[in-house]
């Protein structure tokens, strides 16, 4: 299964990430995604679940606080990371049990390998901010195993 991850998108949803994530079967978004617009032009390339993210409205019926899913045996988990303040790989690996984990928040894409588990931030794909480039991730999980691939776009 091919599963594109996104966040941070503040709104803005640009024509390289819908393109990098075409082909995916699922998109995670990992929150502070900045309104309805950007679901839709997603949902036109595959079906999409987001969390909300410290700047998202927490009630929106679209966001989810967390997603949790096993693909093929691979737990996966996704939150925005800013219920753990300023989120790091140690963090997230201590409050999350899953096998792979999701977040955003502090915008710099990150692939942490921790053993056999993986702790993805896909970077942030919406406005540029801190001096870093924009970007998405791909996680392909098959044979009850996990790839990440960090795509700037």
């Amino acid at each position: 299964m091919l599963i594109g991850l996104i966040s941070d998108t503040h709104g803005l949803i640009r024509q390289e990430a819908l393109d990098a994530l075409r082909g995916a079967e699922i998109i995670l978004h990992a929150g502070d995604v900045g309104g309805g617009r950007v679901l839709r032009e997603l949902r036109a390339l595959a079906p999409v679940r987001a969390v909300f993210g410290n700047v998202d409205d927490p009630q929106d019926p679209d966001l989810e606080k967390s997603i949790d899913l096993d693909v093929d045996g691979v737990r996966v988990h996704v939150s925005h990371g800013h219920e753990l303040g300023r989120p790091t790989p140690e963090k997230l690996l201590s409050a999350h049990a899953a096998h792979v984990i999701v977040y955003g928040h502090t915008h710099e894409a990150l692939v942490h390998h921790a053993g056999t588990r993986i702790v993805i931030n896909p970077g942030a794909a919406g406005p540029r901010r801190f001096n870093l480039k924009p970007g998405v991730a791909l996680l392909r999980i098959e044979h009850s195993r996990a790839a990440v691939q960090l795509v700037t776009l």
